[in-house]
């Protein structure tokens, strides 16, 4: 019940939260404190990549071999790359990334992802544009 209210505004006043959550402002705050200690709920500025003026964006289906959490680990640590998936299927790993230019991007890719020990292949899935991006879903 706490949850909903914070995923449309996770600025909402304590005064506000407590009644849709039906508690008092103090009994409010304790309960997204609780949230946030135990790590269901982290606070964050939402940021629109375009709007700082990083418009080249991809998804990048990354193959390695040895240990992938190590690639994943190396690759994190890249400029420009905001999301690594460890996943199962025709790729070991998914990595989103953002970048000023196309140039920057294939600079990324070959000099950064492709130089990580493992990395066999990367294929590039250029975004046209970002269509859904919910912050909302449904919870428990």
């Amino acid at each position: 019940k706490t949850l909903r209210p914070l995923q449309n505004d996770g600025r909402v006043s304590y005064a506000e939260l407590g009644p849709v959550v039906g508690l008092p402002a103090p009994a409010a705050r304790a309960r997204v404190q609780r949230l946030i200690d135990t790590g269901v709920v982290r606070v964050v500025g939402v940021t629109d990549p375009i709007a700082l003026g990083l418009p080249t964006m991809a998804m990048l289906g990354v193959r390695a071999d040895g240990d992938i959490r190590a690639a994943a680990d190396a690759i994190a640590a890249c400029e420009g790359v905001i999301y690594v998936v460890l996943t199962a299927g025709a790729f070991d790993l998914f990595v989103e990334v953002v970048c000023h230019t196309p140039a920057q991007l294939l600079d990324l890719i070959n000099d950064g992802i492709k130089a990580v020990p493992g990395v066999n292949h990367v294929e590039t899935f250029t975004y046209f544009g970002i269509h859904t991006h919910r912050f909302v879903w449904d919870v428990p």
